[in-house]
Formats: C-alpha cells, structure tokens, sequence
C-alpha cells in the first residue's frame, strides 16, 4: 500500500491516508464549498485565503510522528505532478488519459481552481522524487508542470470527489493499512478528532459520521472494539436513528453547545442501546469535542436516574427514521414507475444551453432549478393564467437530495445568467457604502445626507435580517430580488414581526401578497410593498421533509418547485467549462427576457396550460387520489409560467421543445412532491374534519407537537389573553395527560393520548 498522507490545515500533524479516510475526505460537503468559492472566483488574494481552509494531501511522503517536514519525511512511493494554469483541464486529460493509464496512473484530478490538473503515479523503481517526475514529464510529453513538486512536503489541496477524473482504489490501497496512532488537529482555530479506520474492522459496526458546526466531518470513537453491537434497531439503522434524532434536537450543535447536546443525545440514546454507555459510544459523534470529554459526557449521562417509560420526542425519531428508510427503500425500487419521468431528449434552446456543463445525473434538477434566476431579468411582466387572472413570474425551487449528490450543481449556470444583475448590484452596494460612509463622518449635530432612492440590489446574501429584505424590497421598485440558499433552514431568518411562520411568506412571495413593516423609530425602516422574490434552495431529503412536515396543507409545499437528484454511478460525474463562449451564447436570451414588458400573450402556452390542467385531472380521477389533485393546481401554473418564459427568451417564438418540456416539468415536479410527501399528505387529508369554532380556540391545537413555556406565552397573547395565566394552562393540560415535560430539555411535548384523540 502507499502510504501518503493527509493534514486537516498547513499547521496539522500529518497522518498516513486509508480507504475510509479517503472516502470520507473526498465526500466532505465543506470541501465542495470552498473549492465552489475558489472557481468562481478572480480576485487572487481571495483565491489564495480560501485556499488555506482548505485540508490537504501530501502525496508523495509520510512523516514519524506527524511532523511534516522534509527531515521526517519518507517516500510514500509517489509521485506527484501538478501542471497549473490548464486553459481546458478535462480537454487536456481526454488527450492524456489513455497514455497516462498505460504508465500507471493512481489518481487525475482538476485543482481547486479548475484551472490546473494534478497527475499522481507510483515512483519508478530505482528512482527518486525528481528523477521520477523527469520521467513522467518526458514519456507523456507535458509542458507547464511546477517543478517545485520535487519537495517530498508538497501538499495538494483537497477537492471533492466531482472534481476526480480517475482513482485506482485497488492499486492504490492495495495491502492491508498501517495502524495510526489518533492524532488531534485543528481547523480554523477548532479541535477536530482525525480517525483512520483500517479495513479489516469495517465489518464491525462502525461510528455514525456527521459534519461539524464548521464543516469538518467527525467521527466517534468506539469505546470497546471486543464488543458487537446491533446495527438495526426495530429494523432501523442506528445510523438512521440517530440522524433522526439529531434533527429533532435542531441538528448539529454549534461551537459551546457541543457538551450539552452530547449530554442530551446520550440521554436520549439509553433507550434504545440497552442503557449501554459503549453501545451508544459507538454510535455518538464527537460532533469536534475532546474525545476524553466527549467520553466522560456520556458516561455521565448514563448514571444519572432515568425514566422507564421512552420519551415522545425518541418515539418520534424512530417514527421519523422509519419514514426516511421506507422513502429509501422505495427509491432503490427499480420498477420504472418509482423513477422520476425521464427529461425529453429535444430540449428548448436555452434550456440545453444552461445544462450543456453539468454533470449527467444534475441535468433534471438544473434544468428546472435555472427559472428563478432567469426570472429576474422580468420586470413588469404578467402572464394571463386559465381561470383569467393576470399572475407574475414567480419561481421558488428547492432540491432535495443527500449529501455530496451535486446540490451545488446549478451554481455556475445560475452565476452566469445572473452576471449583469450582479454587476449592476455591485455599483450600487458601493455607492450604498459612500452613503453609509458619509452618515459616519457627520457629527450627531449635523445634517445627515438622505439615503439614495434608487439604490435596487437585486441579488441578495442568505444571511439576511427581515429589515434588510423589506428595504431591498422597497428600493427594487417593481423589480424581483434573487437569493442562492445553500440551505433551505435560512428562510427562517425573515420569521420576526409576528410572522412565525416562513410559511406565510413563501405563500405571499407565490402571490405577490403585500408584506412590511410599521416602525416609528427616525432610522428605522417603514414599508410595506408587494413581495417579489425568487430563490434557489438546497436540503437534505430528511431536513427538506421536517422544513415542509407542518405546511402541507396551508399551500406552502404546493407553490414550491420541489426537484431531487437521483445517483447513477453508471455516468461519470464530470463539470464542462464555463467561459466567455458560454456566456455569449447566453446572452441573446438575457436580453429577449429583459425587453419584455406588460401583459405577454401566448395561445399556445395558454391552450397547453388547459390541457395539463385536464391531464392532472383526468390522472386524479382514474387513481383516486385526491393529494394529487391538490398539488396539481399550483403545479399546472408552475411549469405553464416556466413555458412563458422560455417562449419570451426565444424571442416569442413557441416551439414544440418548449411544450414538451413543460408538460415533463410539470410531472417531474408532481413526482418529486408525491414521493417524499406523499404518505404525510395523506395522512393530513385523513385527519381534516369539518370544525365549527365557537367560542375560544383549542390552544393546544396552535402550539406544535413540541413547545417551550415561551411559546404558550405567545399562543395566549396572540389571542388576546393574558400571558400571566399560561402556568396554570400548563398544569392543568398536564394534568389531564394532553402534554408532558421533557425534563431533559425543560419542553413540553403532547402525549399519544391527546394526539390519538384529536385523530378520532
């Protein structure tokens, strides 16, 4: 086996790579961030710091005690060739590829940058480092090749696994690994446990892997190796389980929070893991706490008195990671039916354009995820829908897909169509800072300048307050705003000003409904204007499924485009280039879209939205399913506005490509909605009863299924009651057995009794 290494940052002891190390490396969703912030990129400093975050391998030595220097360094029995500034690295490797194969060739991949190619061979017997490197460079012919890379301590910046052209695992790790002792490292300042796992114990069961508040994946530690566990609860995986609960307690904790919420999960897990402290240590990350507290945190959990009967909020991660196993199961079927529809093979111009670079199995999800980013370019446009009203181009589009899938995907597209808007942002946030700018240096005395009326950002940041996107709303004038989320949970950001539910707002963004603020402060920001926002968003499908879980009937699910990504490891997953030819080609299209205006008529469009209404309700009808009616509605709007679109950008031209792939987005997306909401809707169908409120309203019934005290204190006030009789609605809902409390982390949850009444 070569024995190369990995560092987790410049100043990290090294250790000796392994398979499962390398995997889990190459799968770090961290890794693709910042490789995606590095290409896009074209400010040199900027591109260097990123760099720096970035782990690294050193191919071509290992190190005694993990100190990487040339002094302590052996020959892993690599060789390493980086040749930079490649104006067409995939290009370049098809013409190498055979040639390289044939020499022996271990691994090829594209640099962070996307502008050089990294080679790795083994190093010919006989030879070392730089008389390796001559060779290769001779018998294949290479020019532009860093000969610094004859420096045994020569890192090679880790990239996701999307950038790998090709790796030969066996030759490469071929033997059995080398033991190395665990080495604790810092990234950006955090503790993180590096663990090499050999592969003769993965047949046991293994630590579950998570990734870090900081992005980094953890991994933790297995306490009693002469031990054997279950790996299935109930049929369940552990690892299953565990997520699921993880989710429930709000997902990976930050930085501070770590120790309680390993206290709090340890807690949890004694009731499914025999009350054994080892079982649940090799089932707990470390989540980047010291192994040795880590340790300790657990033991303590399992001394401390417990009660025998399970809690709700275990009950409902196994109900949880029972649905997402069933969702799984269902998509490993291989009847066809449990597909998504297949992507015509005629696309619309634009369309093919837009997906022409992205890898195979992202095509479906980036061919629909490109609408919100196109229809920005519309301003003042409205489309006549078939019941006769007038509606705007409105697009929200979230993917739903596991880690590592290709969720980034749609990323470079959506930058290129965006570029002008960008540009013209990028000189108004300037002149918004020389504003700012000079309000500082007036005296508190003086005068200050009035804020510029015309100061339209249109594309906005993820990390955003409610204030600022009701002020970015009220400068873009009629114009639509545009925000990349790279996770779907930052929409929860805007909940603030009474609107507690994200909810509220996606269904106003789909209406263009009137939303803002009443504020009487002199600097503070009064508006109230029609909501015009489209967005990207990106989830996993457990996290997308809780998001959704309580707005599947209030009209929230059914006005988003919900799109997956389905792995084919039978396709290679390979990025095209994105340059100037691509954004020339582009162009024509941006400003077809930019010219129009007012009312845009399409008979056609019109005629073909008709048709997939009665499609819907014709399919409805024969399958009985009354869920599926309700998401047709929205649906029909959804791909029938997709086609107007693309009927503007083709210079109001109506094609058949268009129609056809209108009628498949509206399928795709009806599918994508049935299959990972589909049980639960039904399930809320099933429990809607025809309710005649009188007198006051059910308050438990406006809480969630799990609640703080806080939140009964704003059930009551929201109603109009008074807030210092919400201890005495406690005890007495507890009394009567509708909730209980959560003694770990001091909430209310309702008990079985109470929620099998309400179903009845």
């Amino acid at each position: 086996m070569y024995q190369f290494s990995y560092v987790s940052s410049v100043a990290a002891k090294a250790v000796v790579v392994d398979q499962d190390l390398f995997h889990r490396v190459l799968s770090d969703q961290r890794i693709e961030r910042i490789c995606s912030q590095i290409a896009q990129t074209t400010d040199v400093d900027e591109r260097s710091k990123l760099k720096r975050m970035l782990p690294a391998f050193c191919w071509q030595a290992r190190y005694d005690g993990g100190v990487r220097k040339n002094e302590t360094a052996h020959s892993s029995g690599l060789v390493m060739l980086d040749l930079d500034h490649v104006c067409r690295p995939s290009e370049l490797w098809k013409t190498l590829q055979e040639a390289c194969i044939q020499q022996g060739l271990l691994v090829a991949h594209i640099t962070p940058s996307t502008q050089g190619l990294r080679l790795v061979f083994p190093v010919p017997e006989g030879m070392d480092l730089e008389q390796a490197q001559s060779y290769y460079v001779q018998e294949l012919n290479l020019v532009n090749v860093d000969t610094c890379t004859k420096d045994y301590a020569r890192l090679s910046f880790c990239v996701p696994q999307s950038y790998f052209l090709y790796v030969d695992e066996e030759r490469l790790f071929s033997g059995s690994p080398s033991v190395v002792e665990e080495v604790s490292v810092e990234v950006e300042g955090q503790p993180v446990v590096v663990e090499p796992v050999s592969v003769e114990v993965a047949e046991r069961p293994v630590a579950v892997e998570q990734t870090s508040a900081e992005g980094v994946k953890t991994v933790g530690k297995k306490a009693d190796e002469s031990e054997s566990y279950e790996t299935h609860y109930d049929g369940i995986p552990y690892s299953l389980l565990v997520a699921s609960l993880q989710e429930l307690l709000g997902g990976t904790p930050a930085h501070g929070s770590r120790n309680n919420f390993i206290f709090s999960m340890a807690c949890y897990l004694r009731y499914v893991c025999n009350d054994d402290p080892n079982w649940i240590a090799q089932l707990l990350p470390t989540y980047g706490e010291a192994t040795e507290k880590w340790r300790r945190t657990i033991d303590s959990a399992c001394q401390r008195s417990q009660y025998r009967v399970m809690p709700q909020i275990v009950k409902r991660a196994i109900d949880q990671a029972r649905h997402q196993l069933a969702i799984a199961n269902k998509s490993e079927d291989e009847d066809a039916n449990e597909l998504p529809p297949e992507m015509p093979k005629r696309l619309p111009k634009l369309i093919a354009h837009c997906i022409k670079n992205v890898p195979y199995v992202c095509k479906s999800f980036v061919a629909n995820a490109v609408f919100p980013a196109l229809g920005v370019h519309l301003e003042d446009v409205t489309f006549e829908l078939i019941d006769g009203t007038e509606k705007e181009p409105t697009f929200m589009a979230t993917v739903m897909s596991g880690q590592s899938s290709g969720k980034s995907a749609a990323n470079e597209p959506i930058k290129y169509i965006l570029a002008d808007v960008v540009e013209q942002d990028e000189r108004n946030r300037q002149r918004e800072q020389e504003w700012k700018d000079a309000i500082s240096s007036k005296g508190s005395n003086k005068e200050k300048p009035k804020r510029p009326d015309d100061l339209c950002v249109q594309v906005l940041v993820s990390d955003m307050t409610n204030a600022a996107f009701v002020q970015r709303l009220k400068d873009a004038n009629g114009k639509y705003l545009y925000t990349n989320l790279e996770e779907l949970e930052l929409l929860k950001q805007l909940q603030t000003n009474g609107t507690k539910d994200i909810g509220k707002i996606i269904c106003l963004c789909f209406d263009n409904g009137m939303y803002g603020q009443e504020r009487v402060g002199a600097q503070s920001i009064t508006a109230r204007v029609k909501v015009r926002w489209n967005w990207n968003a990106a989830t996993t499908v457990q996290k997308g499924i809780q998001f959704f879980k309580g707005r599947l009937v209030d009209g929230t699910l059914s006005r988003v485009n919900i799109l997956t990504i389905f792995p084919d490891k039978t396709k290679p997953f390979v990025y095209g280039r994105y340059d100037e030819h691509y954004a020339e080609v582009l162009k024509p299209y941006i400003i077809n879209l930019k010219l129009a205006t007012g009312l845009v008529e399409c008979k056609q469009a019109l005629a073909l939205a008709r048709k997939m209404s009665e499609m819907c309700a014709e399919e409805g009808a024969l399958s009985d399913d009354p869920v599926y009616q309700d998401l047709s509605y929205r649906a029909v709007t959804i791909a029938y506005m997709k086609a107007m679109v693309l009927y503007i950008a083709n210079g109001m031209t109506w094609t058949k490509e268009i129609a056809d792939f209108a009628v498949w987005s509206l399928k795709y997306d009806l599918w994508c909605k049935s299959h990972f909401f589909g049980e639960l809707l039904k399930e809320e169908k099933s429990k809607e009863k025809v309710k005649k409120k009188r007198g006051r309203q059910n308050l438990l019934e406006l809480l969630p299924t799990t609640f703080s005290y806080q939140d009964a204190q704003e059930v009551r006030r929201l109603q109009g009651m008074d807030e210092s009789g919400c201890r005495q609605m406690i005890n007495s809902w507890t009394f009567r057995g509708y909730i209980e409390l959560d003694p770990t982390l001091g909430t209310y949850i309702k008990t079985d009794q109470y929620l099998k009444r309400m179903k009845g």
